[in-house]
């Protein structure tokens, strides 16, 4: 005996209608919780996989963005570095062209009248901003042909050696440092003697400071200039190395293997080398004012000769160039590193949206199914009923 239920076609009908409206009903449903119209390869396989390789090289290039945005603040502090490092330039040449502007002047009126040599000729011995000098005074010389010969020794247009006004002393006054070699020098021509200081102006050149009745000034000046400048050298390169970021430093070494390298795409096919530089003192060939120490002793440091300080002044201006020329560069590199985390970021909202368009639902689309499945499953229900009323008029006649 068959236990099977018989449907008529028309219920049949129905309830298949009613079965395929449940399975798009759930259908959309599940695209209403998850948004997704593909959630795994069995919805669509072309779509899955194509959606997964998108959204896998958006999360490459995700991870490149950090190392993009460090390299850029690492040549922002270099930048940095190098504006202030400008500013220090500036401070030296300053410093420089005050040096430059001291006037040097060593004058006085000697102490003891003139003597003229008595048996031969005496030969004085001085030095000008650290050159060597010597003049011949023949015995018995007046004090006229004494001072003809000191300011003939001088090699200059200007009378540095005169007499006072009552003819018997001789006065200096010069617009540089003199200094004799001995204190003898100084009692030839009648100027107070000095204290020694032996070798100052290299090996076996001594020298003796003014006496009582000789002042020099600017000297000193200079001197502390000199160290002034010593000073902002040494912050030159303090600030040269404190320009890092994150351990990188572009501006305090200029090995070659002292670069920056930056990745633009996730196979590094795509990059970037940022070559350090060495923008420190001595990397700028900035050198300290000292000039008395080493084997090349000579006296003549701390801004004591013009030529010196205009060759400071030279260094410092090619210097600026450099910094000028090394910003430039960081600049363009800097330039092409934000275009490129620009570009990576726009690239990334591409490969993301071009995902989503394979793989998420239309929420819009999906809520008007579903409110149109709802109807239908209304509709279908209403119909199983209108099929079903043929049996029910059966069973009146059973009853």
């Amino acid at each position: 005996m068959s236990s099977g239920i018989t449907l008529s076609a028309a219920t049949r009908q129905n309830l298949l209608s009613l079965q395929d409206t449940s399975a798009l009903t759930a259908t959309t449903q599940n695209r209403l919780a998850t948004g997704k119209k593909v959630s795994s390869a069995l919805d669509n396989p072309v779509n899955f996989f194509t959606a997964q390789n998108l959204s896998n090289r958006s999360t490459d290039l995700g991870g490149l963005l950090d190392g993009i945005s460090n390299g850029i603040q690492a040549i922002q502090a270099a930048n940095q570095g190098i504006t202030s490092i400008q500013k220090l330039i500036d401070s030296a040449k300053s410093t420089a062209n005050q040096a430059l502007s001291t006037q040097i002047t060593t004058t006085g009126t000697a102490t003891n009248n003139y003597t003229a040599p008595a048996s031969s000729a005496a030969t004085v011995n001085f030095y000008i901003n650290g050159a060597s000098k010597s003049a011949i005074i023949p015995s018995g010389a007046t004090i006229d042909a004494a001072i003809t010969a000191l300011n003939s020794a001088a090699g200059t247009n200007v009378t540095m050696f005169s007499k006072d006004t009552t003819g018997k002393k001789i006065v200096l006054n010069a617009s540089s440092a003199v200094e004799f070699e001995t204190t003898a020098d100084q009692d030839a021509l009648g100027f107070a003697q000095g204290t020694s200081a032996p070798n100052k102006y290299g090996a076996s050149n001594d020298a003796v400071s003014a006496g009582s009745d000789l002042t020099v000034s600017g000297v000193d000046a200079r001197k502390k200039l000199s160290e002034q400048y010593n000073s902002l050298l040494t912050q030159i390169t303090q600030l040269a190395k404190d320009s890092s970021f994150n351990g990188t430093n572009l501006i305090s070494n200029g090995d070659p293997t002292n670069k920056l390298h930056i990745a633009f795409n996730e196979k590094d096919s795509s990059n970037l080398d940022v070559q350090g530089q060495d923008l420190t003192a001595d990397g700028l060939k900035l050198t300290s004012i000292t000039g008395n120490s080493g084997s090349t002793v000579d006296g003549k440091g701390n801004f004591l000769l013009d030529t010196s300080i205009t060759s400071t002044l030279t260094n410092l201006t090619k210097a600026s160039d450099t910094l000028r020329t090394a910003s430039s560069t960081f600049g363009s590199n800097l330039s092409v590193v934000q275009n490129r985390q620009d570009f990576s970021k726009n690239l990334i909202n591409v490969l993301d949206t071009g995902s989503a368009n394979l793989t998420n639902a239309d929420l819009n689309l999906e809520a008007a199914n579903s409110q149109a499945l709802s109807t239908r499953q209304s509709l279908g229900i209403s119909a199983l009923s209108l099929a079903n009323q043929a049996q029910q008029s059966i069973l009146q006649l059973l009853r």
